[in-house]
């Protein structure tokens, strides 16, 4: 009678985890390796395909895979895996919602990190464009082109066409792609020399009840009422909020584009700033998830051991995370006088991966005569990937499931916790219609 077997699963059923990722090991950046790694990583993902709807780097392997002569992945040039990497731009929606191999499943497939390895090592080798370079710098662009003269210039011609067309010979920025607008009246300067509320904060079992705000470089210099909503819709729940003291952007642009040392200069000027305002008695919250989940994953994966990033980790939230975290205790008020009506509702990707479940529509739902419908779909957008001349009208494809939804609800509002896939979604309906983030529609809804 032969030995038994070990059973071997198909697929994995316990809940993703995350492995370090070990960054600053030299063999990180050893391309030989990489290239077997992702030889690996690649013939399983051909071998599933599970992942084929999500975005463009699946339907590209595939492809590359179909087209080889022995239609297998080892008939697959390895300098064209390049191809597959350029197109992912870390939703880790595969990861999270897909992939049935992932830790702790033997296989161990993380695909978005390989692809940040990937991203890293050509970074590394030098091999990533001016234009990648310029775009993931947020801050020194905000600041820039956040000067009031210069400000008005630079709005205006990312209005015009024929100042669209020589910036898309210029930088490779496609003319039909939404650019955000920039403001001289900086979120930092709309609440300069305020405090927060002059109140007792209440905590609750899983909130301190006053909150430091973390701009993000969006934020500050694109979407400044972001923030003012915040403060409203938080101030009125008897939560005082203070603005933290500086920031830098949280890093997340530089990480998608293998910036690792980036991503480490970034830590080192915000982490401080944040844990020591955790240590003073503050929560942390940012209105963009990308944020957030920058330091509640990318961070901690990181820097697993620096005690600094873990406890910001653990006192950072999701605005509306933080509000239903209050609301279970009974400690939201209710007082709407605005109902919203019908609300089209994009969840967006990184705050899909953030496991917290859908507090924004929780939220919302709370608002008489408040109808949500929710649209689980990534907008294709990832801050930069839409606005670049190769990428524009695939990332557009990719939107348009989101888009028909949006049309077909035919809702009062639609609305995304992320600003950028809001415009994604402008761009796609093409009718002049613009998003209204759920923290405005919050704002409207309490009548403040």
């Amino acid at each position: 009678m032969s030995a038994p077997t070990e059973e071997r699963r198909e697929g994995s059923l316990e809940a993703p985890t995350r492995h370090p990722l070990y960054w600053q090991d030299p063999g990180f950046y050893d391309e030989e390796d990489l290239f077997d790694e992702l030889e690996r990583v690649y013939d399983i993902c051909h071998g599933c395909r599970r992942c084929v709807s999500l975005c463009n780097a699946f339907p590209t392997l595939f492809d590359l895979v179909d087209e080889s002569e022995t239609m297998e992945v080892d008939g697959v040039a390895r300098q064209d895996y390049w191809k597959v990497v350029d197109h992912c731009y870390l939703c880790d929606l595969c990861y999270m919602t897909k992939c049935p191999y992932v830790p702790p499943h033997e296989w161990n497939v993380d695909f978005p990190h390989l692809m940040l390895r990937a991203k890293a090592v050509k970074f590394k080798q030098g091999r990533t464009r001016a234009r990648e370079r310029i775009l993931t710098s947020t801050d020194a662009v905000g600041k820039l082109v956040g000067i009031p003269v210069i400000v008005q210039a630079v709005n205006a011609a990312n209005r015009n066409k024929a100042a669209r067309k020589l910036l898309d010979k210029a930088l490779g920025v496609h003319p039909d792609a939404l650019v955000p607008q920039y403001h001289s009246r900086t979120l930092r300067k709309r609440l300069a020399r305020r405090d927060g509320l002059e109140v007792t904060a209440e905590p609750t079992a899983a909130t301190r009840g006053r909150v430091a705000l973390f701009a993000t470089c969006y934020g500050n210099y694109n979407e400044p009422h972001l923030g003012e909503d915040l403060v409203a819709v938080f101030e009125h729940n008897g939560i005082p909020v203070r603005l933290a003291e500086k920031e830098r952007c949280c890093g997340m642009p530089k990480l998608e584009n293998g910036d690792l040392e980036a991503v480490r200069r970034a830590k080192e000027a915000n982490i401080p700033v944040l844990a020591r305002l955790v240590d003073e008695g503050w929560d942390i919250v940012a209105p963009v998830p990308s944020c957030v989940l920058m330091f509640k994953q990318e961070l901690p994966l990181m820097f697993p051991e620096d005690a600094e990033v873990i406890k910001v980790r653990d006192a950072m939230f999701d605005p509306f995370e933080y509000l239903m975290l209050r609301h279970k205790e009974g400690k939201l008020s209710t007082d709407f006088k605005q109902p919203l009506g019908k609300i089209a509702y994009h969840v967006a990707c990184h705050l899909r991966v953030q496991n917290i479940g859908m507090k924004t529509r929780d939220v919302l739902a709370l608002v008489p005569e408040t109808e949500i419908e929710a649209i689980e779909r990534c907008s294709g957008h990832d801050g930069s990937y839409a606005v670049k001349r190769e990428y524009h009208e695939i990332s557009m494809k990719i939107a348009r499931p989101v888009v028909n939804r949006v049309k077909k609800a035919a809702a009062d509002h639609y609305s995304s916790d992320c600003p950028m896939a809001g415009h994604q979604i402008e761009n796609g309906l093409g009718n002049g219609a613009a998003p209204e983030h759920p923290l405005t529609l919050l704002r409207k809804a309490y009548g403040l």
